[in-house]
This record gives structure tokens, sequence and C-alpha cells, in this order.
């Protein structure tokens, strides 16, 4: 019982430290934004002390900044982190697709995703698209059947979402990438695995460019 009670608020701090995560991920809380404590804590319905803990873990994964007499903040990417989470995507989800199989579960996710962001399309419900969007990679991962490669891109996916969120127009982001998804699983569908792969090399290129440049617009605005 003793044991149980000394790791019940660690538990509950990576807990919550999840759910704001899965926020990120949903494009709920965007880069730069300030978070309140009064009012997080509300929501959350956990102590001051309990967030404070959650902030710290979430500032050690460089997904929240601490301003000291301003606040906590939503970090913002920088160009490095923004390259490495490329590199790091090219590596698992072209391999992924290389190496997949036709009757993969991460395959019907995966057209699951790709319905889902059409569907968001014609509402014009960007931010739901950009979550599907997530969702489509998150499942190529899955293509791998591997728990610590898994484990790792849903790490990531936080960060990724936050680098999108720099480019600040949703429907330029994500509306040209739902019709790149459904090629793709076209493709994978087709039995043409290597072409899946190159054309998604190609398609990350492009998505990392257009946030590189982005990034670089907004650096070089005049306050």
């Amino acid at each position: 019982m003793t044991m149980k009670k000394n790791h019940s608020p660690q538990i509950l701090s990576k807990r919550i430290a999840e759910t704001i995560r899965n926020k990120l991920v949903a494009g709920e809380l965007l880069p730069g934004q300030r978070l309140s404590e009064a009012a997080l804590s509300e929501q959350l319905e956990i102590s001051r002390n309990t967030l404070r803990e959650v902030f710290r873990l979430l500032t050690q994964e460089g997904l929240l900044k601490h301003e000291p007499n301003r606040g906590v903040f939503v970090a913002t990417p920088d160009i490095a982190s923004i390259i490495d989470i490329y590199r790091v995507r090219q590596l698992i989800e072209c391999q992924a697709l290389a190496q997949a199989y036709s009757m993969h579960p991460g395959i019907a996710k995966m057209k699951q995703a790709v319905e889902a962001a059409q569907q968001c399309r014609k509402q014009q419900d960007w931010i739901g698209a950009g979550t599907e969007n997530m969702h489509f990679h998150a499942a190529i991962v899955e293509l791998t059947d591997s728990d610590r490669l898994i484990a790792f891109y849903h790490n990531i996916s936080a960060e990724l979402r936050l680098a999108f969120g720099i480019l600040n127009n949703p429907e330029l982001l994500y509306a040209p990438y739902i019709d790149k998804n459904a090629h793709i699983l076209e493709l994978l569908n087709s039995g043409k695995n290597e072409q899946a792969a190159n054309t998604m090399k190609d398609y990350l290129e492009l998505s990392e460019r257009a946030i590189l440049a982005a990034y670089t617009r907004k650096n070089n605005q005049v306050p």
C-alpha cells in the first residue's frame, strides 16, 4: 500500500503530461501560446503543484519553455529540431512503406485517416485534417511492427505538430497532403511499395521545405 501511495503522484503527473501531449498533437495548443496555470489546473482537475511537475516534465522534453517572470509557454521548435525530425521521419516512414505487407492492420488505419481527412476538407475543418494527417503517419509507423519505433514516433509527434503550427495557416499546410496521402495509400494497396516509399521521401522533403520557409519568414518579420 505504501509503495502505491508513493508512486501515485508520479503516475498522475505522467498521465496528465500525456493528456497535454495529446492536446499538442491535436493542434489544440499552438507554438508560443502562454499556458495559464490557474485555468489548466482547474480544467484538468489537478493541484497546481502537480501541474508544475507536469510542466517540468514537458519542458525537459522541449515541448514547453519557462520564461522567468512571464510564465510557461508552448515551445516553438528551432530549425535544427525541425531538420532532425524530418531526418528521423524519412528513416522510419520510407522504410516502413517499402517493407509493408498488404494485410497489415496499419493500412486499414491509414485508409480510415485518409477518409476522415477528406470529410474534414468538405467541412473546411483544417485543424481536424491536420490531426488525421498525424494519424495517417502514425499508422505508417505501425507498419514496422516495432514497439520501440512506434513509441519513439509517438514521443516526437507533439513536437512535429508544433513545427506544423509555425506555418500558422492550416489550410495551406494540410490541404495538399490529403490527396498525397490518398495516393501513397493507393500505391501501397497496388503492391507498389518501393514507389510508395520514394513518393513519401519526396513528400517529406516538400513538407520540410515548407516548414523551414515559414520559420524563416516568421523570424525575419520586423517586430
